[in-house]
C-alpha cells in the first residue's frame, strides 16, 4: 500500500534583497520534489513581509523559471505550537485551515537565513529543512562565522570588522592586512549582494559606503590574488550521518574580476563551474575534511555549502571563506550540481533533507517529553 502524500510547505521570496535569487531557487526545487510522494503548497514572503498562499501550479507550473508572488493572494499564518496548522484568511470568506507537514525554506539572506524564520518554525513545533537557530544565526554574520572557525584553529583570510562607530581608513585597513588589495563585503548577506574590491582610498570609501547600504556591519578581506574558488556541499542525513560532496571550481569570466552577483544571475557567460575541481587526490580529500569540520564547529544540521580559496602561489595554502546555510538551488547553482557530480540527483536530496528534517524534529519532541 502506497503512503500518503506529505504536505509540504515551500516558503519563498522574502524581505532580504535576495528575494528574486529565492525564487528562482524554489522554482527549482518545486520541480525536485516528487509530487507523487508531496503534495506542495507554495508560500511567498512578499517584500513587506506578509506570507501569502500562491497557486501550486504559480502559473507556470513545474517548468517555471521563477515562483512568483501572486498580488491579493490569500494570507496566512502558522500557529505557535499548531505542530503544522496554519491558517488561511479568505477576506470576506472568513478562513479555513491546512496542516502541513513539514517546511522548505528556501530564502537567502536577513530574516530568512539568519535565525529568524528557524524560531518562528520552531515556537510553531513544525519539521523544517536546514540548520536551526544557532547554525543559520552563526552561519549569517561572517563576522561571528570567521571568529568562530579562527578560534577553532581552522584556516581564514585575515580580515577587519567595521561599523559605522568603528571604521577605519584605507591606510590603516592595508597596514592592519598587509596588502593594498581588499575586498569589502556586507556581514549579513550573500549572494554576493553588496561586495566590491578596493585597491586605492577612493574604492575603499566608495566600497565601504556601498555594503553599509545593506548591513550595520562590515568586513574587510585581505585580497589573495588569483585565489581559486572551491566549493564543497555538506549534507547530513536522517541517522546524522554527514558526508561531503565532490568538489567544484568557479572561474569567474575575466570581465568582473570576481563571482560577483551580476556573474552569478545577470551575465550567462559570467563564470565556468568545473565539476569536479582538478585537484590532486590528497588536497581535496583535505578540503572535504575542513568543509565537514566547518560543517560541525558552526553547529550546521541538514545542508550548507561550504567555499574555499585556494591560493595559486602555494595551493598548500587554503582558506575557507564562508559558509551557506541555505544555499541556492537555481539551476546553475553549485548545491544540487555537486551532489549530482556524485550520484545523488536533485529529487533524491530532497527525500534526504526532508527525511533529516522530520527525523530531527521526532528528536526534538522527545528530549522535550522526557
Amino acid at each position: 500500500m502506497s503512503q500518503p502524500r506529505k504536505r509540504i510547505g515551500l516558503l519563498f521570496g522574502g524581505r532580504s534583497a535576495e528575494h528574486e535569487v529565492s525564487k528562482l531557487s524554489a522554482a527549482n526545487v518545486l520541480r525536485a520534489l516528487d509530487p507523487d510522494r508531496y503534495d506542495i503548497i507554495p508560500i511567498g514572503i512578499g517584500r513587506d513581509g506578509r506570507r501569502l498562499l500562491c497557486d501550486s501550479g504559480n502559473g507556470g507550473g513545474r517548468g517555471a523559471k521563477s515562483l512568483e508572488i501572486p498580488e491579493g493572494s490569500p494570507q496566512v499564518a502558522l500557529l505557535p505550537g499548531g505542530a503544522g496548522e496554519m491558517i488561511v484568511l479568505n477576506g470576506d470568506a472568513g478562513s479555513t485551515t491546512l496542516r502541513l507537514d513539514a517546511i522548505v525554506p528556501v530564502l537567502h539572506g536577513p530574516n530568512g537565513e539568519d535565525g529568524t524564520v528557524q524560531g518562528f518554525l520552531e515556537l510553531a513545533n513544525i519539521p523544517y529543512v536546514g540548520s536551526g537557530v544557532l547554525g543559520s544565526a552563526a552561519g549569517m554574520d561572517k563576522d561571528v562565522a570567521k571568529r568562530l572557525l579562527r578560534d577553532s584553529g581552522l584556516p581564514v583570510v585575515p580580515f577587519l570588522t567595521l561599523t559605522p562607530r568603528t571604521r577605519v581608513d584605507y591606510r590603516r585597513a592595508v597596514e592592519a592586512l598587509g596588502t593594498p588589495d581588499l575586498f569589502v563585503k556586507p556581514a549579513n548577506m550573500g549572494s554576493s549582494v553588496g561586495i566590491s574590491r578596493a585597491s586605492s582610498e577612493e574604492e575603499f570609501n566608495h566600497a565601504c559606503e556601498r555594503a553599509f547600504r545593506y548591513d550595520g556591519k562590515l568586513l574587510v578581506e585581505r585580497s589573495v590574488t588569483g585565489a581559486r574558488e572551491i566549493e564543497c556541499s555538506v549534507l547530513e542525513n536522517a541517522a546524522g550521518e554527514i558526508k561531503a560532496s565532490p568538489l567544484g571550481e568557479i572561474v569567474p569570466a575575466g570581465s568582473h574580476g570576481f563571482y560577483s552577483y551580476d556573474a552569478k544571475y545577470i551575465d550567462a557567460d559570467g563564470a565556468l563551474l568545473r565539476i569536479p575541481a582538478e585537484l590532486p587526490a590528497g588536497r581535496a580529500q583535505r578540503i572535504q575534511e575542513l568543509a565537514v569540520e566547518t560543517f560541525k564547529v558552526l553547529g550546521c544540521e541538514g545542508l550548507a555549502r561550504v567555499d574555499f580559496f585556494v591560493d595559486p602561489t602555494n595551493e598548500d595554502s587554503l582558506f575557507v571563506n564562508e559558509v551557506n546555510t541555505l544555499p541556492g538551488f537555481t539551476a546553475i547553482s553549485m548545491y544540487p550540481k555537486l551532489w549530482e557530480a556524485g550520484g545523488l540527483p536533485q529529487s533524491e536530496l530532497m527525500e534526504v533533507l526532508i527525511g533529516h528534517a522530520i527525523a530531527r524534529h521526532e528528536r526534538r519532541n522527545q528530549l522535550a517529553l522526557a
